[in-house]
C-alpha cells in the first residue's frame, strides 16, 4: 500500500508544537497527497472477509426486512367498529380479555383531535358548531376542516423537524448561523399542508438537484442534508469533512430507514446485519457533496431552476442595458453644456481649478485632483446656470428616467443553505480502518446495505446521459444522481422499511408512543411491533393511497381506539400496564410549543402569521450574558412576532428559549425519535413564576375585563370572570364547585393585594391574572386527555 509516505508528515504534524496555520496545511497535504496517490493506483475493492459480515438467511427473515405484505383484516363481532384500526386492536386485546374503554365525551375528543391536528385547542366557536351539527357527520367534517387547517402543517410539520435535527446554527462554541435554513422550516410546513406525497417528500430532501424538473423549491428541500452540527474550526479538516458525511450517512438511515447503519462506521455492526461496506456504499452515494464555503465561513447560495436562473440574469441584464443607455443620452447632453462651459470663463470657480478640470484626468497632479473634488458643487451650480430651459427639461427626463430603471431591479433570487456537487470527477469512497480517513483500505462502489438486496429493486447509479443547459448556454456538470437513485430504491414498493417507518411515525404522533417503540431503529435490537399485522397493512395502505399522510391522520382519528377516553381501570393495568394493546387512550402531557402556542390562543395574543424569517421571544439578560458572546447571542424581535407560532422560534442549539427548553425541547444534534418527557421542580416554578406564563395570564385577564365590562362589581361579576376564563382556557363552563372557588380565590386575591398596599383601581385585574396563572397550571390545560 502506498499510503506510509504520507505517515511521517501526519507524526510530525501530531507531535511537533507548530502553530495551527501550518498544522491546518498538513493536514490539507496529506489529504491531497492520499486522493493523487489514490488516483494512480489500480482499483482495489474493499476485502469483504475484513470489512464485510456474510449475510445469511435468518438475517433476512428478521421482521423489518421481510416484504411488506396484504394483511387480511380480522373478522369482528356484532356492534365492533368496522375500522380496520379497531379490528386490528380489538384480536389483540381479545387475547388479554381486554376490550377498548367507553368512549370518551365528545368536548374531550375535540379538543384532543384539535391539539393533535392543528397544536391548538377549539375555540368557543369550534364548540359550538361542532355541537350544533349531525352528531353523525360532526366529527368526519371537523377532520376533514383541521386537516385544510394551515396549522395542521405547522403542528406536523414540526415534528418532522425533531426527526431532521432541525436548527438554525452549527453548534460548537461560535455556534454559528445556518443563513436561510428557515427556508427549509417554511417548505416542511408547505409540504404537509399540501399532502405532498411522502416518496415525493423524500426524494427532493435527498436529491431535489438531481430531478428532472429542478426548482427553488426542490433545492430549499435539500437543505435537510446541512442541518447537522459543524465545526468551523477543526483540528483535521479531512476527519471533519467525513464527520459531515456520517451525520447524512446516519440521519437519512434512522429518518426513512429506521436502521442505525452509523454504528458501522468504525467496524461491522456488533447487533445488527450491517457491515463497515455496508456503511461505506451508503456514504458513496453522498460522497459527491460539498459544503459552500470560504475557508471558516459558510454561506448559501441562489437557488432556482436552471430557467429561473437565466430569467433572473437576463433581466438584470436588460436593466443594466436600459440604464446605460439613458446614462450614455444625459452624458451627451452634458457634454454639449460642458463645451460651451470650458470655451468661456469661469463663474464660481477659481482659476488654478478651472485650469485642472481642462487637463485628463490623467496628467492631473495630486493637489489639481484634490482642487476638482473640492470644486464639484461649485462645478455643477455653474453647469445648470449654463443650461437652456430646452436642456434642463432633457436632464431632468433622463434623471427621472434612471431613478425609475434603478428601482424596478429584478427581485432577487431566493437563497438556501444546501451542498452541492461541484461536477469535479467523482471522488472514490473507501472504507477506512476503524474510521478513520487518514487510513483507508479497499474501495467501494455506491449501494445499499446487503441484507435489504433480496427486495430486487432495480436501480441504476450511472449519471445522466446529457447535462443539462446552465444559465449560461453553456453546459453544467452533471450531478452523479446517485442520491436521486437511493431515494427510487427507497420508496419503491419492494422496499419493505419505509413505508413501515413513517406510518409508525405517525402512529407515535397520535397515541404518544408507535406501534414499533423504538422508532429510530426497526433493527434487531429495536422493539418489536406491537401489532405487526396492522403496521403492514397501515404500510401497505398507505402505499396504495399514493403515500397521502392526511389520509392515514383521518384513518387514526375517527377510529374507536382514538376515540376511546383515557380512564385506567385494574384489569387493564395487571394485564398490560404499559398500554401497548392500546386499553384507554394514552394521557399525555402536550409538547412545549403546543403549550406555549395554546397560552397564546387563550389570551388572544397569537399571532397567526405563516412564513419568513424566525423569530426571537424575550430572553432575560442574565441568561444572554452566559454565552460565548455576551450580548451578541440572540436577535429581537418586535412584541408582535414574538406572539407567532412556536414553529417560527428561532433554533440556536447553544441557546434555546429556557421555559421551552425545560419542558423538553428536542436534541437537535441528532435525529430525535420521540422527546423525553420528563418532570423536575423547574418545570412548575416556570409555570408559575415564568415572566411569559405571568404576562400571558395577565394579557388573558385583560380580555376578560374587555368581556364582563359593564357588570356591577361584586359576587355577579366574579361569577362572569370565572365562566369567561374557564370558556377561554379550558373551553368549557365551570362546575358549580369550580365557580364557588373561583370567586373565592378573587375575593382571597383581593384583599391579599389590598394589604399589600396595591392600588385600588388594579385590585380586579391583578387578582384575576393570578386566577388566569391558576388556570394555566391545571392538567387540564397542559395534558391531551
Amino acid at each position: 500500500m502506498p499510503f506510509p509516505i504520507a505517515d511521517p508528515l501526519k507524526q510530525r504534524a501530531r507531535c511537533s508544537a507548530t502553530s495551527s496555520a501550518q498544522l491546518a496545511f498538513a493536514a490539507i497535504f496529506v489529504a491531497v497527497v492520499h486522493l493523487a496517490v489514490a488516483a494512480a493506483e489500480p482499483p482495489n475493492p474493499a476485502d469483504p472477509a475484513v470489512y464485510g459480515i456474510q449475510v445469511e438467511s435468518f438475517h433476512r427473515d428478521h421482521w423489518a426486512f421481510r416484504p411488506v405484505i396484504d394483511r387480511e383484516i380480522p373478522g369482528g363481532t356484532s356492534g365492533l367498529s368496522d375500522q380496520p384500526i379497531d379490528r386490528f386492536l380489538s384480536r389483540g386485546l381479545a387475547e388479554k380479555g381486554l376490550g377498548f374503554a367507553p368512549p370518551a365525551s365528545d368536548a374531550a375528543w375535540l379538543r384532543r383531535v384539535f391539539l393533535d391536528l392543528i397544536g391548538l385547542p377549539p375555540s368557543q366557536e369550534d364548540i359550538e358548531s361542532f355541537v350544533s351539527d349531525d352528531p353523525r357527520l360532526a366529527r368526519g367534517r371537523v377532520v376533514d376542516r383541521l386537516l385544510a387547517h394551515p396549522g395542521y402543517g405547522l403542528r406536523w410539520g414540526r415534528r418532522w423537524l425533531d426527526v431532521a435535527r432541525y436548527a438554525e446554527t452549527n453548534g460548537y462554541e461560535r455556534d454559528g448561523a445556518k443563513p436561510n435554513a428557515w427556508r427549509y422550516r417554511d417548505w416542511v410546513i408547505d409540504s404537509w399542508n399540501a399532502d405532498k406525497p411522502f416518496d415525493r417528500f423524500l426524494t427532493e430532501q435527498l436529491a431535489g438537484d438531481e430531478l428532472d424538473q429542478v426548482t427553488a423549491e426542490t433545492l430549499i428541500a435539500t437543505t435537510f442534508l446541512r442541518l447537522g452540527t459543524w465545526d468551523d474550526e477543526p483540528a483535521d479538516p479531512l476527519v471533519d469533512r467525513y464527520d459531515q458525511l456520517d451525520d447524512v450517512v446516519g440521519t437519512v438511515c434512522t429518518a426513512f430507514l429506521g436502521l442505525t447503519l452509523r454504528c458501522a462506521r468504525c467496524h461491522n455492526h456488533k447487533f445488527e446485519p450491517l457491515s463497515q461496506i455496508d456503511y461505506a456504499r451508503m456514504l458513496a452515494i453522498f460522497d459527491p457533496l460539498e459544503r459552500p464555503r470560504k475557508d471558516r465561513t459558510e454561506f448559501d447560495v441562489e437557488i432556482g431552476s436552471p430557467q429561473e436562473i437565466a430569467d433572473h440574469r437576463a433581466g438584470t441584464a436588460r436593466q443594466q442595458a436600459a440604464i446605460q443607455a439613458v446614462q450614455h443620452q444625459r452624458d451627451a447632453l452634458l457634454g454639449q453644456v460642458k463645451t460651451r462651459y470650458f470655451s468661456g470663463s469661469p463663474r464660481r470657480l477659481k482659476a488654478d481649478v478651472f485650469a485642472a478640470l481642462q487637463l485628463p484626468v490623467d496628467q492631473r497632479t495630486a493637489e489639481q485632483k484634490k482642487l476638482v473634488e473640492g470644486a464639484a458643487a461649485d462645478l455643477d451650480a455653474d453647469l445648470r446656470d449654463l443650461e437652456t430651459p430646452d436642456e434642463r427639461r432633457q436632464r431632468e427626463r433622463f434623471e427621472q428616467a434612471l431613478e425609475t430603471l434603478r428601482q424596478a431591479t429584478p427581485a432577487p433570487l431566493p437563497r438556501a443553505y444546501i451542498w452541492q456537487e461541484t461536477g469535479t470527477p467523482t471522488p472514490l469512497t473507501r472504507v477506512f480502518r476503524r474510521g478513520n480517513p487518514q487510513t483507508p483500505a479497499g474501495e467501494v462502489t455506491p449501494g445499499f446495505p446487503e441484507v435489504l438486496s433480496h427486495a430486487d429493486i432495480p436501480v441504476s447509479f450511472a449519471p445522466a446521459a446529457s447535462p443539462a443547459a446552465s444559465p449560461t448556454g453553456l453546459p453544467s456538470p452533471p450531478t452523479t444522481r446517485r442520491r436521486l437513485a437511493l431515494a427510487h430504491w427507497m420508496t419503491a414498493p419492494a422496499n419493505p422499511l419505509v413505508a413501515r417507518v413513517i406510518v409508525n411515525r405517525i402512529w407515535q404522533g397520535h397515541f404518544g408512543e408507535g406501534l414499533v417503540s423504538s422508532e429510530n431503529d426497526f433493527g434487531v435490537m429495536g422493539t418489536p411491533p406491537s401489532h405487526p399485522e396492522l403496521l403492514d397493512w397501515l404500510a401497505r395502505s398507505l402505499v396504495d393511497s399514493g403515500w397521502s399522510l392526511k389520509g392515514l391522520h383521518r384513518q387514526i382519528v375517527l377510529s374507536a381506539a382514538y376515540a376511546q377516553s383515557s380512564d385506567a381501570h385494574p384489569e387493564g393495568l395487571a394485564a398490560d400496564v404499559e398500554n401497548r394493546l392500546l386499553w384507554r387512550f394514552p394521557y399525555r402531557r402536550l409538547e412545549a410549543e403546543v403549550l406555549r402556542d395554546s397560552v397564546l390562543q387563550a389570551s388572544g395574543h397569537l399571532n397567526p402569521q405563516m412564513k419568513g424569517p424566525s423569530v426571537f421571544p424575550h430572553i432575560h439578560r442574565a441568561v444572554l450574558e452566559g454565552q460565548s458572546r455576551p450580548g451578541d447571542g440572540w436577535g429581537k424581535s418586535d412584541p408582535g412576532q414574538m406572539a407567532r407560532r412556536s414553529a417560527y422560534v428561532y433554533v440556536k442549539r447553544s441557546l434555546l428559549v429556557p421555559e421551552l427548553d425545560l419542558l423538553d425541547l428536542p436534541d437537535t444534534t441528532t435525529s430525535c425519535e420521540q422527546r423525553v418527557i420528563s418532570t423536575i421542580p423547574t418545570q412548575a416554578l416556570t409555570l408559575i413564576n415564568g415572566e411569559f406564563f405571568n404576562a400571558q395570564a395577565d394579557i388573558l385577564a385583560q380580555r376578560v375585563e374587555r368581556l364582563v365590562s359593564g357588570t356591577t362589581t361584586g359576587n355577579a361579576n366574579d361569577s362572569s370572570r370565572v365562566v369567561a376564563t374557564f370558556r377561554l382556557a379550558l373551553g368549557r363552563d365551570p362546575e358549580p364547585g369550580e365557580l364557588a372557588l373561583g370567586i373565592e380565590f378573587l375575593t382571597r386575591q383581593r384583599n391579599l393585594l389590598r394589604e399589600e398596599g396595591s392600588s385600588p383601581d388594579s385590585l380586579d385585574r391583578r387578582a384575576l391574572a393570578a386566577w388566569c396563572l391558576v388556570l394555566f397550571n391545571l392538567n387540564e390545560f397542559a395534558y391531551v386527555d
